[in-house]
């Protein structure tokens, strides 16, 4: 006999529980944010009942790669990612964090791509996690501690690896973050602001990784020609700390690289066999960043998405601009400097087969507050699902399904997320396996995606019929436990 009355009963569904199995029929109850029963529950008391209709009811989606850390706070119905199912983001990667962080003199390149000087205000951890529970974001937010914000707040130039006492003082602040529940230490090695630390200044910061069972997840030092080289650095650094490895939005870039991926997986396989790694991945074959001198190129087209000193000229491409003030790229993109770019230099081929690994979790690297942005901060989970798994038939549904659910949870500790089972949290999304579909595009990003049904985050609904609710109930998530078990 039922002992309470459920909150909600979800019925009729297509139920995808995250773990890659094939998809069953039935119900779904939640009770105090958890989900509480599964089977046959049409005899079941509730106090709201919701038909399905015989769309996928699935777990809700993890985004392991964004740069939504000051999003979640600022604009915290968090619509271009509710819309696309997704209930948890993953902040702090590529270096750049929120938190913990002390501006001294002004907001180094690319920490800019999270907000304004004004919008860095959390000196620790806990000041960044007290604000997010206070606004309560439409979703859950976990957070990894940013290598270049840690070299922004304790030394004075950024040109240089860091000393042996300013490596002792990020250490601490780092250890304080971990403590406060962090995911772990991520970098971002190819930017101007990190690329001249050495390897040894992050294998010691990483040594606080192995005592907190945390993660280490890198931008490489690059993924151009010496990617290699590169994945060889971000495992040992691994290694060294005895930390599981994730290698953020993995690609082959560059035109010399085309057709790479197969080396690179091969690579990460091997290493993977002695060392839990991982990579996460966007369905896109063109990335988003600010504008970097050492990727500005004729081989493939680069678009302008910003510019401070010239606004006017975003949208367009460089090569045109660069025609329109009679001077060579390099010059044109000096003086459109601060800005921020689209690169179209990947091979469509190769991310398809990244995509496609077994190893690898989605994320879409959105960035929130470009004024043109990428679309894959508003359709990156949607196209998965729709143009590479019904369409294109890369991978089945369930194993979609998995990348961006149980696959992120179980890498990232988040061990009551990414699954449907009796006593997680009830984060859940309803998507029409037919229809779903992303609609932003380069020319407009903005557009919500199709076959979103209705998203639930911690047993409240939030999204539904292509419209927010109005109630929100995310959270900050705290590293639920070691992220080395089972592996040492």
């Amino acid at each position: 006999m039922q002992a309470v009355k459920f909150d909600c009963v979800i019925y009729n569904a297509l139920i995808l529980d995250g773990s890659g199995a094939s998809a069953v029929r039935g119900d779904l109850a939640i009770h105090n944010g958890k989900i509480a029963a599964l089977g046959d529950l049409a005899n079941a008391e509730s106090h709201q009942r919701f038909d399905a209709q015989g769309w996928v009811l699935a777990p809700g989606f993890i985004d392991v790669h964004t740069h939504d850390d000051i999003q979640v706070i600022r604009t915290p119905n968090m619509l271009p990612k509710i819309s696309q199912g997704i209930t948890t983001v993953i902040v702090g990667n590529c270096g750049i964090s929120a938190s913990p962080v002390t501006l001294k003199n002004g907001l180094p390149d690319p920490m800019n791509l999270l907000g304004t000087t004004e919008d860095f205000c959390f000196p620790d951890l806990a000041s960044y996690k007290q604000a997010v529970n206070k606004m309560v974001p439409a979703v859950n937010v976990a957070a990894l501690i940013g290598h270049t914000a840690l070299r922004n707040n304790h030394m004075d130039s950024l040109d240089r690896s860091a000393s042996d006492s300013e490596i002792t003082a990020m250490r601490e602040q780092l250890r304080a973050a971990l403590n406060e529940g962090a995911l772990g230490l991520s970098t971002g090695l190819a930017y101007a602001s990190a690329i001249s630390s050495s390897t040894d200044e992050v294998k010691q910061l990483a040594q606080e990784l192995a005592a907190a069972g945390a993660i280490y997840t890198t931008h490489l030092r690059t993924e151009f020609d010496e990617i290699i080289a590169a994945l060889d650095e971000a495992f040992a650094i691994g290694q060294s700390a005895k930390a599981p490895v994730i290698v953020s939005h993995l690609k082959c870039a560059g035109a010399g690289n085309w057709g790479r991926s197969g080396e690179v997986l091969q690579k990460i396989e091997q290493s993977a066999a002695t060392h839990p790694i991982g990579c996460d991945c966007y369905p896109y074959s063109a990335s988003s960043s600010t504008l970097d001198l050492q990727q500005v190129t004729s081989d493939f087209d680069i678009v302008i998405t910003w510019s401070k000193p010239h606004p006017e000229q975003g949208g367009k491409k460089l090569a045109d601009i660069a025609r329109e003030w009679n001077t060579d790229l390099h010059s044109a993109a000096q003086q459109l400097q601060p800005a921020g770019a689209v690169y179209y230099g990947m091979s469509e081929a190769d991310v398809q087969n990244i995509l496609a690994h077994p190893l690898t979790m989605i994320g879409s690297d959105g960035l929130p507050v470009d004024p043109l942005p990428h679309p894959r901060l508003w359709g990156a989970f949607p196209r998965v699902l729709g143009h590479y798994s019904r369409d294109l038939k890369l991978f089945e549904l369930a194993e979609a399904v998995r990348k961006m659910t149980r696959l992120s949870a179980d890498r990232f500790g988040l061990d009551d997320r990414g699954r449907i089972e009796i006593g997680a949290a009830a984060d859940l999304v309803i998507f029409d396996p037919a229809t779903i579909k992303d609609t932003a595009t380069f020319a407009q990003p903005q557009q919500l995606a199709e076959g979103i049904q209705a998203v639930w985050v911690n047993g409240v609904l939030t999204y539904h019929n292509k419209k927010i609710t109005g109630k929100r109930a995310g959270k900050f998530l705290e590293k639920q436990r070691d992220l080395r078990i089972g592996f040492y």
